[in-house]
Parts: structure tokens; sequence; C-alpha cells
């Protein structure tokens, strides 16, 4: 079973509202004086990394191709924008039969990136490129900002699993978005049901306190969870007293109790003092899992503590202090003309305040050094140098409006650590400092 094919309440009917007014009065004017039909390149980039951040993770790909094949004007959005007044009859007319038949190039998801990355290119006419930056930026900057924190995260747990449990602390369809953008970066499931269901991402949970505090005793509380779901689940021990809570889950769970989850406190120390009670205890493979505002300093600062697993909630999906990765869609190139033989045309934004952009369709390479570790990330225009052709980054997404490199998570969650891991070690620390690697421009 395909649980996308079933019209989950996680997904929408179309995204073709997914966009901003002006990309539909843009439509209407290029309709009118005929550059709508003039063949375009637009790409999406990001002219820094935030504050920080020493790499970025591309995620959300998927999702961008699900929301173009998806960008549809049925009849009650086009008698939305006809009831509003949003645009003419000639654009609505034009609108009715929307469907993307261009090319789209990108970094595959869970690839690094760096500024000036070309991460998607997207060609075809004006018109039918110019209605798809909105969603594309509203998807990409999203998941790409919760798998960079992810990311982080994995690589301060040191190889220790980490539980995305992020549903309550944002919206119910970004919950969603978020789980799988960080299974990308690294997580190893999810609190989120909805989330398993549509993307196959491995659910975990047990109890909260509520589970607890309704019992009229901890020890019945933890009777009736071993009595359902048995000796190897996890034992919240922090309602009450922790050294009681440990004493009485082994009592009652025997020393082949799989877990027990600390949600307060000084985690370090608890977390100590309950692996040292617990081995006394003789239970000397439970688990412990650590949960309570965590963040990828939090985790760093638990590495020599015996934690077994992390669960992570509203610092990853609001992407660790960056909610965004300030990616922008611009155009690069357009024909001279409507012909469809009519040469491209290299433009760019020229403006103050650092806003600007590189004209022209580009391409872009990862220059490694004789031991395999990246160097530099090298953008260009024109023929690609031989000496890169065999490390180009972008692959075809979408050929003719046909989706042709749709792939399973997996893929992508895998990609991203064989991609971090040429990254030079540096990529990895915590502390504050420019990309990793520069970006070159040929």
């Amino acid at each position: 079973m395909n649980p996308a094919d079933l019209g989950l309440p996680v997904d929408v009917p179309s995204t073709a509202l997914f966009t901003d007014h002006y990309e539909l009065t843009m439509l209407q004017a290029a309709l009118a004086n005929g550059t709508a039909d003039r063949r375009s390149v637009f790409e999406v980039f990001t002219r820094r990394l935030p504050e920080g951040r020493r790499y970025g993770v591309v995620a959300g790909t998927g999702r961008v191709l699900d929301a173009v094949e998806n960008f549809r004007f049925d009849t009650a959005v086009l008698e939305f924008l006809r009831e509003r007044a949003v645009v003419d009859m000639r654009t609505l007319d034009w609108l009715a039969s929307y469907r993307f038949s261009g090319d789209i190039w990108g970094y595959p998801e869970g690839e690094v990136y760096f500024p000036g990355s070309p991460l998607l290119r997207v060609e075809g006419s004006f018109a039918e490129c110019v209605l798809l930056e909105t969603v594309i930026l509203s998807i990409l900057n999203h998941d790409s900002a919760i798998a960079a924190a992810a990311s982080r995260m994995a690589s301060a747990a040191g190889g220790r699993p980490l539980i995305e449990m992020g549903a309550r602390r944002t919206h119910e369809l970004a919950a969603v978005a978020a789980s799988r953008a960080a299974y990308v970066g690294g997580f190893a499931s999810t609190s989120d049901l909805a989330a398993g269901f549509r993307y196959g991402i491995p659910t975990v949970g047990t109890s909260a306190h509520a589970f607890t505090l309704v019992h009229d005793s901890e020890r019945d509380a933890f009777q009736a969870q071993v009595a359902s779901l048995g000796s190897g689940t996890t034992l919240l021990v922090d309602t009450y007293d922790v050294a009681e809570a440990v004493r009485t889950a082994v009592e009652v769970a025997g020393t082949g109790l799989g877990a027990v989850r600390i949600d307060s406190g000084d985690l370090l120390l608890v977390a100590h003092r309950v692996r040292q009670q617990l081995d006394e205890l003789g239970a000397t493979e439970t688990r412990i899992v650590v949960t309570s505002d965590l963040d990828e300093y939090a985790i760093a600062s638990l590495a020599a503590a015996p934690v077994d697993a992390y669960g992570v909630g509203t610092q990853l999906v609001t992407g660790s202090g960056h909610p965004t990765c300030s990616m922008v869609y611009k155009l690069v190139a357009r024909a001279a003309s409507a012909d469809p033989k009519a040469p491209l045309v290299a433009v760019a934004k020229k403006s103050s305040g650092g806003k600007t952009s590189i004209g022209g369709r580009k391409w872009a390479a990862r220059r490694k050094d004789a031991e395999g570790v990246a160097e530099a990330e090298v953008v260009g225009t024109g023929a690609v140098p031989a000496a890169l052709a065999d490390e180009q980054l972008l692959v075809q997404l979408v050929k003719a409006g046909e989706v042709v490199a749709r792939e399973s998570l997996e893929a992508a969650r895998e990609r991203h650590r064989e991609a971090l891991a040429t990254l030079p070690l540096s990529a990895t620390q915590l502390s504050r400092g420019e990309a990793v690697i520069p970006t070159e421009y040929a």
C-alpha cells in the first residue's frame, strides 16, 4: 500500500494557491504583452548560510516534485480567483489548462550546499515557471532548515539515536514535513503517526506524565504499562522522585526493563545517577532516554553522560534558532524573444544592500583534494571544466513536465551521510564560523 494514494488529511488536492497574489498579476501582464512565452531559467539559491552554520542541507526535494505535479487550477480555485477579480478572464482561461511542461534540475535531496549553490534550476516559459516560486521556496526553506538542525544534532549525538517529537510545537502539517526533513538529516524515528503513515518513518512512543498521574500510584502506572506493552517498554521516571521511580520500575518490569526516560532536571547529573542505580539493581542493559527542550548544544554537553537516546522537539521543528534558510528564486536567464529558437540572455538583479544575483544558467561541482575531502564549491556558467565533469552536483528531476528522479527517503538519508563524510572535520563542530568550504565562481 502506498499511503500517498489514499488522499490523507496531510495532503491537499491542489497546490495552486500556495502562491502569492503577485505571481498571478505578473502572469496576466506577461500574457498581455507577449513575454509570457519567453524561455526562462529560474534558480534557487541562498546568499549566505544562517549565522554560525558551516553547511546547509537540501531537504524537501521530494515534496517539491509532488507540489509541481499537483499545481492545478481546478474549478473551485478558478472560481475563487474570478470572484476576487485577482486576474482577468484571459488569464483564468490560461490557468485552467496549466501543467508545468518544463525541466527542473537540482541538488539531490540530502546533499549539502553552500552560499551561491544553485540548489534548483527551473526551466520553461516565463509564465509556467514564475507561478512555482512561492510553493518551491516555502517547501525548501522550511525543510532544509529542519534538516540542517537535525544534521547538527545527529553529529552532536555521536551515533546515538535521535527521536523527533516536535509535532505539538508547530503547525500540524508543518509537523509532518519537519519529521520527514529530520529523518533525512539523521534522526532515527518520530512520535508523529501522520509522518509514519505518510512517509514510512519509524514511529515510537510509550507514555506521558498524565498516564502516571491518572493512577493512584506510580507503581500502579508502571504495572499497567508493563502489562500492556511488555517489559521492553520505556518507563517515564521523573514524575515524582527519580530514584524511587527507578527502583519501582525495575521491581515491576524486572532487570529486562527496556528503558527509562528522564524529562527534567540536571540531565547530566541525573543520567549518571540513574545509570549507577540501574547497574546496582542488575538492570545493566536498560537504556536511558533523555528529553526536555534539547538542542545540538545540550546534546553535545551530554556526550560524556550515560545516555542512549535523545528525544528532541521544539528546537528541532523551529530550526534550532534558524527556521528558514533565506533561499530565493531568481530569474537568471531568458530568451531574447518568444521565438523557441531565440538565444538565452543572462539577467541579474543589481541593487544595493547585498541583494544582488549572478546571471546565467549555472552548473555546480564540488572540488575535492587528493584524499577525497571537499575543498571548494565551484559554480559557473558555460562549459564545465574537464577536471570537474565527474563532480557535478545537479541532477535532472523533471523532464518535459514529467518527474524522472523520485526516490525513497532512505536514499536521501544515506546521501546526506555520504555528503557529510566528504566535508572537512570542522563541518561538524558547533563553534560559530563561516561556511566550511568556500564558493568559487568559474
